[in-house]
């Protein structure tokens, strides 16, 4: 099973708009060219599709994921208009990902750019949880726009995840959550987070668009790096996974 990860597209209405240091949109395209060559088997958006939050700016993304040729999903960040998102494709909370099962927590505070779960939707994460523990042991992977951990970038972190110790302290007595996918950092990440008697494998990725500068006190972009998504390959309980960077 392979899994491709975009987040953070930042599209407007305009397809020639700009971003600070590109076209998001030509940025986005040949993002998904790359990964039609990969052969994926599910695509996952992982929000901040839109900047301008407009019908056509999630039409225009729909219609090229829809041409990628395998199941997608995504979910909202804080840049996006929820309903206009599932008029086109709704929200999906749990994927069956063959020896996995994937988790998809909403992360989005309307009108905040820093993101928070909810005591509702973390008792229903932990209800899930131990529910799996007998039904369904099978390994899982959570996603969620907001990064759920210090990536050491003062401003960024500033916007993370408020509840981020609730998360965790949530997630404590069940191992069979394996890794964690966020958005919202616009940058490769990858570190673990101990957790419980083991540890939880977070992972960033690249945005589609801009990128922001790693381990920066205030905001920064980077001008070096590229676009780029990330690649995950799941084969029985092992996980594999990279990130992988185009020329616009």
């Amino acid at each position: 099973m392979r899994l491709i990860q975009i987040s953070d597209c930042h599209l407007r209405a305009d397809p020639d708009a700009r971003s600070r240091l590109g076209f998001p949109w030509r940025q986005l395209e040949a993002v998904m060219a790359h990964a039609s060559r990969l052969r994926p088997d599910i695509l996952l958006v992982t929000g901040d599709v839109s900047q301008d939050e407009s019908p056509a700016s999630y039409r225009m993304a729909a219609e090229l994921f829809d041409g990628l040729g395998c199941p997608w999903f995504w979910f909202a960040g804080n840049h996006d208009h929820p309903e206009f998102m599932q008029e086109l494709r709704p929200f999906h909370h749990e994927l069956d990902l063959g020896d996995w099962r994937l988790l998809c927590l909403d992360s989005r505070v309307t009108g905040q750019a820093g993101g928070e779960l909810g005591e509702e939707q973390l008792s229903e994460l932990a209800q899930s949880l131990a529910l799996s523990v007998e039904l369904d042991p099978r390994p899982i992977l959570l996603a969620m726009h907001h990064h759920p951990m210090p990536i050491g970038s003062d401003w960024m972190d500033a916007l993370g995840l408020a509840d981020r110790d609730a998360l965790w302290e949530t997630l404590r007595p069940y191992p069979q959550v394996r890794a964690v996918l966020c958005g919202h950092i616009h940058q490769a990440f990858t570190q673990l987070m101990p957790c419980g008697q083991g540890s939880v494998a977070v992972y960033g990725v690249p945005s589609t668009s801009d990128q922001f500068a790693p381990l920066s006190h205030d905001f920064a972009v980077d001008e070096a790096a590229r676009p780029g998504m990330r690649v995950v390959d799941l084969d029985g309980e092992h996980l594999e996974t990279w990130v992988e960077r185009v020329d616009p």
